[in-house]
């Protein structure tokens, strides 16, 4: 499957959108990593979301609820059900495709209306990204992590099709190093 650029940056944008909530990483965070305005303008500029203004307590409120919408479509069981909460997202959004080349990025697809909303610019082009997952029968390529101590979402990205942690080198070898050490000490015991 050929990603874009701008598609990669969604996905990117709306996985880390997923983990900021409290409950994406039991025991691990149990704040929520979005909770305040200030929180929300550093996420923006982290991910360098261009175009939405002057953040405010509302903005906040908006992307937490769209946020538990993505978190749908990461658990959605299969693509009928993901595409319902994609199509509601974006078209709650206003959304109005059009070119621009902006900060040195070149030509690229914006989904969000001029001067939408934060929430509405991440329901806009994440869920458009989410929504190409759908269209080349890649939904189950959004994923949640398997390590039991673990549900931060991800996109399996992998050639195979076969990721099934978040991260390889903090998840997956805390399990592989768990599942070695169970083994050593039942051939030694």
């Amino acid at each position: 499957m050929l990603i874009t650029h701008d598609t990669r940056c969604a996905l990117d944008t709306v996985v880390d959108l997923v983990n900021t909530a409290p409950d994406s990483h039991e025991g691990s965070r149990e704040t929520d990593g979005l909770a305040t305005v200030a929180a929300l303008a550093e996420f923006v500029g982290e991910h360098d979301i261009s175009d939405v203004g002057v953040l405010a307590e509302r903005d906040l409120g908006m992307v937490h609820a769209i946020r538990a919408k993505f978190a749908q479509v990461f658990a959605a069981p299969d693509p009928h059900s993901a595409a319902t909460v994609i199509n509601d997202l974006v078209a709650a959004a206003g959304t109005t495709p059009r070119l621009t080349d902006h900060d040195g990025y070149d030509w690229h697809v914006h989904y969000f209306a001029p001067g939408a909303s934060v929430a509405d610019h991440l329901a806009a082009d994440c869920g458009m990204a989410l929504a190409f997952f759908v269209v080349a029968g890649e939904q189950e390529r959004l994923r949640r992590c398997e390590a039991p101590d673990c549900r931060y979402a991800f996109v399996d990205l992998s050639r195979n099709r076969s990721r099934r942690y978040c991260s390889s080198r903090t998840c997956g070898n805390r399990l592989h190093v768990a599942a070695y050490r169970a083994r050593r000490k039942e051939a030694a015991g």
